[in-house]
């Protein structure tokens, strides 16, 4: 039984893969958000900053985290990776 103001009817699985192509082309043209180029260089940015202010501080501060030593480097080097794993989105 059909609940009271659903609309049941059968489509062809012709129509459903038209609409989703349709919908995946539309998608596709779509131009990114405007958050998604400041993000992805800020990411960039953010990881660059983070390895150079270890390699400065490292002698005497050992900034930006002084417990985690060298893996301030991974730190930096997985925000530079993150930003470069955006750019293939990039339109």
């Amino acid at each position: 039984m059909a609940a009271a103001g659903k609309d049941v009817s059968k489509r062809k699985s012709s129509e459903v893969s038209k609409d989703r192509a349709e919908v995946a082309a539309t998608r596709k043209d779509a131009p990114n958000p405007v958050w998604f180029k400041p993000v992805m260089f800020g990411f960039m940015l953010l990881g660059l900053v983070w390895i150079v202010l270890y390699y400065i501080t490292s002698s005497s501060l050992q900034l930006p985290i002084p417990q985690l030593g060298q893996a301030n480097i991974f730190v930096g080097f997985g925000l530079v990776l993150v930003g470069f794993l955006m750019t293939p989105w990039w339109k």
